[in-house]
């Protein structure tokens, strides 16, 4: 095995442990939201892992790494229907796609309750397919392919492990989100004071700190 394979199997080892960290947000997200609703939250989880790993591939990460906006049709340079025979790239973007399903769980976690099944799908696919891939390609562009660095980076931005690009884009993206749906039904009385509402289950939720805690050591790896 040489240097180059250590290095594809370290990026997949991170990968893994990253995209571990769907079973935390399930966990943790199930326990605190009431028994009607656990259903609803779990498959949201795991609808978005599939649906914005699939996106990803078909479009976000030609946003994210090749050069769309400059030269939109050059197929060469922008990886559309991604596929590679190189396994130091496809190591890569297995790394990215699972950094692409963690920030849309983000947002699972704030519209708990709050969102009809249906359309939450909807917004995995513009989030996987546009914004997310907008917010790489203004930082991490070009840093395995060549391409042309992002305008943040050339402003001297850095971003490490993930904190802006992946956890500051699902915290702003869910944000906008909840402003825009409103609270959960139930939290207020008719008076407008707010109700507590208890998780169902915090042994479950507990399980899934722990979980994201340990995965969590693949975005530093």
């Amino acid at each position: 095995m040489n240097l180059s394979d250590i290095d594809v199997f370290w990026v997949l080892i991170c990968a893994c442990l990253v995209w571990i960290m769907q079973a935390g947000f399930l966990c943790l997200e199930t326990g605190l939201t009431r028994s009607k609703n656990n259903i609803n939250v779990a498959l949201k989880n795991i609808v978005d892992n599939a649906t914005s790993i699939f996106i990803f591939w078909l479009l976000g990460f030609s946003i994210a790494f090749g050069t769309p906006i400059s030269d939109l049709f050059n197929l060469e340079t922008n990886y559309y229907f991604f596929f590679s025979p190189d396994n130091t790239v496809n190591a890569f973007f297995v790394f990215q796609a699972v950094f692409c399903s963690t920030c849309c769980t983000i947002v699972s976690g704030a519209a708990a309750e709050r969102l009809k099944f249906i359309m939450y799908p909807v917004i995995v696919l513009l989030i996987g397919g546009v914004i997310y891939p907008f917010a790489v390609h203004s930082v991490w562009s070009g840093g395995i392919f060549g391409n042309e660095q992002g305008w943040l980076a050339k402003q001297g931005f850095y971003d490490f492990a993930g904190a802006t690009v992946v956890h500051s884009t699902g915290g702003w993206i869910a944000l906008a989100l909840i402003l825009v749906i409103g609270p959960r039904l139930g939290k207020f009385d008719a008076s407008g004071k707010p109700i507590n509402i208890q998780g169902s289950n915090l042994t479950l939720s507990s399980l899934g700190v722990l979980i994201l805690w340990f995965g969590w050591l693949g975005f530093n790896g």
